[in-house]
């Protein structure tokens, strides 16, 4: 993360998503999270403030998470379409490892009177967007993306389509596996950005 955090506030992070996934975002109180780990209401406060505290954390996680991805495929040498599938992979596997992510990266209810959550995820939207990208045009002057649709409109198919799938995947209560379903939806989205001979 950005500023190291204790074993403890990972304990509350883990924690408030375990709240998360059993009773939705509304689950998230201090009085719960104190409840789960067996401490008092105040010890918890001493390392988060509130619970946006403990939300922007959470959102820390997943931006960190993010670039650590982003970042190493915009710098490697291959194909860019395997670029993309890796990126798609990476995020199924840290949404199945920690479903709960779902529930705050695409809320849209615990963003609307919180312009500090706001704020933060744009600014994930926006690198994100940027590095998918760059990616793709990458892949465009090489031969390997389709070029007659613009970069950055392919940019936001692309991260459209990803937030649509693993949403469906948390509203039908994780029902399939997001990684054996998600190789084929990523074969579909190859078939989307590859050039047509």
């Amino acid at each position: 993360m950005t500023n190291e955090i204790t074993d403890r506030q990972k304990e509350i992070i883990n924690v408030s998503l375990q709240l998360i996934a059993e009773n939705g975002i509304q689950g998230l109180t201090i009085k719960n999270i104190a409840n789960k780990i067996g401490f008092t209401e105040s010890a918890i406060y001493r390392h988060y403030e509130n619970k946006i505290q403990i939300l922007i954390a959470i959102l820390d996680f997943f931006k960190d998470n993010s670039e650590r991805f982003f970042s190493y495929e915009v710098q490697a040498n291959e194909n860019s379409i395997t670029k993309i599938e890796r990126l798609f992979l990476n995020h199924f596997n840290t949404f199945t490892s920690k479903p709960a992510l779902v529930a705050v990266i695409f809320s849209e209810e615990i963003f609307r009177n919180e312009t500090v959550l706001v704020q933060k995820m744009e600014g994930i939207i926006k690198n994100n967007s940027l590095s998918i990208t760059n990616i793709i045009e990458t892949g465009q002057k090489k031969g390997e993306i389709r070029t007659d649709i613009n970069a950055s409109h392919l940019s936001i198919i692309i991260m459209g389509s990803l937030r649509l799938f693993v949403k469906q995947w948390q509203m039908l209560n994780y029902s399939f596996d997001l990684i054996k379903n998600g190789a084929e939806f990523i074969n579909s989205i190859k078939t989307v950005l590859t050039v047509k001979n």
